[in-house]
């Protein structure tokens, strides 16, 4: 392919064009693009009753390519019954992610017992029966249930209220994978773990710090804010070791003198090593600090420990800075002028900071930084990590979560006057470890791909066969279908979000809630996540609980509950009559009131990460989500704004190329720490020297089951790997 220069344009374009013939033509893709639902990807804030491709303050023409894969896979053909018939499971393990994504829509319930060698299709009523008689006769704490940001926040609700009543509170979900060292970071430091902003503050801000993310690809909406912050004589630093053209500049295909000239983005790109975030951070701290440039006023009414950090950044000698971010002093002496002069800046991050065994303190170092000049508590500034699905907010807000916060805990067993476990649950991981050692007899998995999504996925793989039944939720077909199997597994489709037959809500990254209408089913034979939820349940709990589930197959009833339990949304009990979406109380922070003990914001010691251990050729790996994937959904195996034509690919700076002696092109296996990937072609790519680029999922097949030990997010960045020429 090409060298690619910038990121849209004209590429989108025309992508667009291929995507409306493959869902039935231009007119059917746009109605159902526009239609008054929220959009599939990410939470950035598009759609709800504003209506699709416009976002939660009224800005139109908000859609973007990821919105399309995600709306034309959903309108995809049935999966033909011959698929299964003529396909065994030894045969569906050798197609790649994007053919079992594009091999149509799930239409049928299918099964697949101990003595199956392939899929075979089992009624709705045989199935709930299998899954209610097998959770009946199993100790609630030997199964686990996961949901993805896919799920509405009435099926979310449901879930957890289901599971919690079965006896467990083994329920966790997707951010467990990306962003809860978000979550603890932030709540560390200042009470609450949501972003502090609101999308408006976005057009009021004069510089933005985007680390670690790559939005040009996995959230494109953001490129036209980011294009707009540079227009109006902003400026925009980006801190990534990958120099990703679209973040360099962007055509914005909505705006025509974008799409034909394209729009500048990075007003200065730096480059850390993987891993190197806290080291160049505090290098900042430093310098601002030196140069007077705190906010003391700010610091003085508004925060705590200060002259502890204070201390701890004076002490790091800049050798030890240089050295670990592998960014010279004078580089980081430009950022922080640039950040001295700024009046609103935005702190913006994605699983470039998260996905570290030290990703709780990258963001509690983002929020030290923030807190020196004052840029948390007022309009046009704040901490926005940026999330990747459209919906994981909101499933953590009303319960999908092992600990519930106390005043939901609370106001659940008052509201519907029952008792709940106590007992702690078990996080993403721990599930998996549990189903490993044999102590797991159930996994619900309510969309997403948990087995793909996993480090080391032979761990994965063993984890998941051990399970007596694993039952899945789901549009279309993944690899965890196929790899990801217990000694018996269901697969039980269900609508997408524009198919439901009644309203449901979602949580955008700004904590604004969103009303989406649904719409006509486009296949018999789906059903709602919210009636196998509740039919479930029925099955297992009983019709004469406290709980009527059947009632609760009605989503006011749920909005009903929902407004009376979880803090912040009363609005939703309203919604239906109201058709009235609502941001969230408490969560903007545009004054500086803190939900901490003291009410004060918190500044932390962040000690320097240790180096990764140093080999002859050894190389820091990152994985990274291609311009033609979703989370672990594979549209196409090319990545156009990389220039890469395939995915089994390793992208390495051409000095470590020449260095190691490898050759352009060539094959070469990849060792990690838990395994490695043969037939691997080595590609030249700007990418800081000593580190070294692949493809998630399939990469994580390299990768150790090490997590951050606060917030249980796997590493899958920083791993140290070496490259054998084959």
């Amino acid at each position: 392919m090409k060298p690619v220069r910038r990121g849209g344009g004209w590429p989108a374009v025309r992508y667009a064009w291929r995507k409306a013939r493959e869902a039935g033509g231009l007119l059917a893709f746009y109605k159902a693009l526009r239609s008054r639902n929220t959009c599939k990807t990410c939470a950035l804030g598009m759609g709800g009753q504003r209506g699709g491709m416009v976002d939660e303050v009224g800005h139109p023409f908000e859609v973007c390519k990821k919105s399309m894969q995600a709306m034309a896979a959903d309108m995809q053909g049935a999966v033909p019954a011959a698929f299964f018939e003529t396909q065994d499971l030894s045969q569906l393990e050798r197609l790649s992610p994007r053919d079992l994504e594009h091999a149509g829509r799930l239409v049928t319930p299918m099964m697949a017992g101990p003595d199956d060698d392939r899929y075979r299709p089992i009624s709705w009523d045989d199935a709930l029966a299998r899954i209610a008689e097998k959770l009946r006769a199993t100790s609630p704490n030997e199964t686990f249930f996961y949901a993805s940001g896919r799920s509405s926040n009435e099926a979310a609700f449901l879930l957890s209220l289901f599971v919690r009543l079965y006896g467990t509170n083994n329920i966790n979900n997707c951010s467990y994978y990306c962003h809860q060292a978000s979550g603890v970071g932030l709540t560390s430091a200042l009470g609450t773990g949501m972003a502090t902003l609101v999308l408006d503050d976005l057009d009021a801000c004069d510089l933005v710090f985007l680390i670690g993310g790559n939005p040009a690809s996995n959230h494109p909406r953001l490129m036209k804010i980011l294009a707009g912050v540079r227009r109006r004589g902003g400026q925009v630093v980006v801190i990534n070791p990958v120099r990703e053209p679209g973040l360099v500049n962007f055509s914005v295909p909505s705006q025509l003198g974008s799409l034909l000239f394209g729009s500048k983005i990075a007003s200065q790109y730096v480059q850390p090593h993987i891993g190197g975030d806290i080291a160049l951070l505090t290098g900042i701290a430093k310098v601002i600090d030196a140069r007077g440039a705190a906010d003391t006023r700010f610091i003085d009414n508004h925060t705590e420990e200060w002259a502890a950090f204070r201390d701890h950044v004076r002490s790091v000698a800049w050798g030890q800075i240089h050295r670990e971010s592998g960014v010279a002093r004078d580089e980081i002496e430009r950022i922080a002028k640039v950040y001295a002069g700024a009046q609103n800046a935005v702190f913006a991050w994605t699983m470039g900071i998260t996905h570290h065994v030290h990703g709780s303190d990258n963001v509690r170092a983002i929020c030290n930084l923030a807190l020196m000049r004052g840029m948390i508590g007022k309009p046009g500034a704040g901490l926005l990590p940026i999330r990747g699905h459209s919906n994981v907010q909101g499933i953590n807000s009303v319960g999908v979560t092992p600990a519930l916060k106390q005043a939901v805990f609370d106001a659940l067993q008052s509201h519907f006057n029952v008792t709940l476990p106590t007992s702690p649950g078990l996080d993403t991981m721990s599930c998996l470890e549990a189903a490993d050692a044999g102590r797991m007899k159930v996994a619900w998995c309510q969309g997403g791909n948990l087995y793909a999504a996993n480090p080391d996925q032979s761990f994965s793989r063993r984890a998941f066969n051990k399970i007596d039944l694993v039952v899945y939720l789901s549009t279309t077909l993944n690899q965890g279908h196929v790899a990801g199997r217990g000694r018996e597994t269901l697969i039980l489709p269900v609508l997408a979000r524009d198919e439901e037959p009644q309203a449901t809500t979602q949580e955008s990254m700004f904590s604004y809630v969103r009303l989406s209408d649904g719409g006509p089913r486009r296949h018999e034979g789906p059903r709602s996540e919210v009636a196998v939820v509740a039919q479930v349940a029925r099955q297992v709990l009983g019709d004469d609980g406290p709980i009527d589930f059947a009632e609760m197959e009605t989503h006011s009833t749920i909005r009903s509950a929902i407004a009376r339990v979880v803090p912040g949304y009363e609005a939703i009990g309203e919604i239906d009559a109201t058709r009235r979406e609502f941001q969230i109380d408490g969560r903007t922070l545009h004054r500086p009131t803190f939900a901490t003990a003291s009410g004060r914001a918190r500044f932390q010691v962040v000690a320097l990460p240790p180096p990764p251990p140093k080999g002859d050729g050894t190389l820091r790996l990152m994985t990274v989500r291609s311009e033609g994937q979703f989370n672990t959904v594979v549209y196409e195996e090319e990545d156009i704004y990389r220039g890469q034509d395939r995915r089994n690919v390793v992208l390495m700076n051409r000095t470590d190329i020449e260095r190691l002696g490898l050759t352009l092109d060539a094959p070469v296996t990849v060792i990690g720490p838990a395994g490695q990937l043969g037939g691997i072609l080595v590609r030249a790519f700007d990418i800081k020297a000593g580190n070294v680029l692949m493809y998630y999922p399939e990469a994580n097949a390299l990768l150790s089951t090490e997590v951050d030990p606060e917030s249980r997010t796997p590493a899958f960045k920083g791993a140290t790997v070496t490259l054998r020429p084959e």
